[in-house]
């Protein structure tokens, strides 16, 4: 049986999924450690939970949390990144622009491929470095 709570797939397997594929993972993911965080944090009603993680879940919010861990990614995160950046998306959100929505989209792309790796500790590091700096 497959744990999919915890993965550990091979690169040439995550090269298989798509780019939305892997954003679309990613951004479930980095939902979920934004709810973690905001309940540690003490917006644990659920009205004010679901205000609070809006605003670091959308895509202005994640453009400008991937320019914190640009300087900071590996190569190989950077090339997923790119990837994800680079993915042809069909809308675009009114309250982003082309820009912020793609860097966000690129951004979701290396948390889906860092929890497909099983990288957990690399994505706690990442989000450390996004909500210290």
């Amino acid at each position: 049986m497959t744990d999919y709570f915890h993965m550990e797939m091979a690169d040439h397997d995550i090269g298989a999924i798509s780019n939305l594929g892997l954003a679309h993972l990613g951004d479930a993911v980095y939902e979920l450690i934004i709810r973690a965080w905001l309940c540690e944090h003490g917006k644990a009603t659920a009205k004010g939970l679901h205000r609070a993680a809006i605003k670091y879940v959308a895509a202005p919010a994640q453009a400008a949390a991937v320019a914190k861990l640009l300087p900071h990614l590996t190569e190989a995160e950077q090339a997923v990144y790119r990837r994800g950046r680079n993915a042809r998306v069909g809308t675009v959100p009114q309250s982003a622009s082309l820009e912020e929505y793609h860097a966000a989209t690129g951004f979701e792309a290396l948390f889906g491929y860092l929890y497909l790796k099983g990288e957990i500790v690399r994505i706690n590091e990442l989000f450390g470095l996004m909500m210290t700096s």
